[in-house]
């Protein structure tokens, strides 16, 4: 595996496959990873001939500045893991390199999907989100990239950004890869404590049991139901919870048969803040 930490040898070196007609698939990430990055590691090597991994912890898309410096960050460990996978290229970049002097965000146009839930509670975000992804994009110019659904709204966001802004590159969704207890996997649950990680599979068993619920009951009767399923568990705070167009992301009040919808949650568990989703047939 090939690792840089600046963009012209990286670019440089990507050129040469480029001249041989060589796919390239691209995993972005922030780091400390885990099995569900490893997973689109995976999806990326078997629909590419080469694989590029970028680790950027990404300032500009933290509106808590706290959450920021608390981020894991793992490198060495990082580095074990993609070495054990088919990971051809590492970009690790200083905030430096990716920013220059201006540790600044542009401004997107989502078509409204940056409004919806989490653009509601975190001020900035998607602008830092698209930011970051966009000179990724520019830099790394691949052929595939591959996010997983556990952050659905963001997939969607670029998505978005690659269609406005003419970018050639497929967007490729993965699915939720979870711990055998059903909790999505994130960087951030290394950081829960022994209380929080033993109740944070509820989040996933609530989702299931709307799924459920969906077929028979009206939106209204599941969100009054799932707001008193968490107000019975202290350890956990809801956030918000929404059942929302796919496409859209807008938030549902009434169910339509063509349309697709989905459910979306963000709890508290202590100070680490987890979310999830979840596919819901009519």
């Amino acid at each position: 595996m090939k690792i840089f930490n600046n963009k012209k040898d990286l670019k440089d070196c990507l050129l040469e496959y480029k001249r041989n007609k060589k796919t390239i698939g691209f995993v972005p990430t922030m780091g400390a990873l885990h099995e569900g990055h490893l997973s689109l590691i995976e999806k990326a090597a078997q629909k590419n001939e080469i694989v590029v991994v970028s680790i950027f912890v990404n300032p500009t898309q933290f509106d808590n500045v706290e959450d920021l410096k608390k981020y894991p960050k793992t490198i060495e460990n990082d580095i074990k893991l993609l070495t054990s996978v088919s990971c051809d290229i590492l970009f690790s970049p200083s905030v430096e390199e990716i920013y220059s002097a201006n540790i600044i965000s542009e401004k997107f146009d989502f078509d409204g999907l940056e409004h919806q839930m989490e653009g509601k509670f975190r001020d900035g975000h998607f602008d830092g989100v698209g930011t970051v992804v966009k000179t990724l994009f520019e830099i790394v110019e691949p052929n595939k990239a591959y996010f997983g659904q556990k952050d659905f709204q963001q997939l969607q966001i670029i998505k978005k950004m690659v269609e406005k802004h003419h970018l050639k590159v497929k967007i490729k969704g993965c699915p939720i890869y979870r711990e055998e207890d059903g909790l999505a996997m994130s960087s951030r649950n290394t950081r829960l404590s022994t209380e929080h990680r033993e109740i944070a599979p509820f989040i996933h068993k609530t989702l299931r049991k709307v799924q459920k619920k969906f077929s028979t009951k009206s939106i209204s009767e599941i969100n009054k139901w799932l707001e008193n399923q968490f107000k019975k568990q202290p350890l956990l705070k809801l956030e918000y919870f929404t059942i929302a167009d796919e496409k859209t992301l807008k938030t549902a009040k009434n169910k339509e048969s063509n349309k697709q919808y989905r459910a979306f949650i963000a709890v508290f568990a202590g100070e680490i803040r987890l979310i999830d989703n979840i596919r819901l047939k009519n």
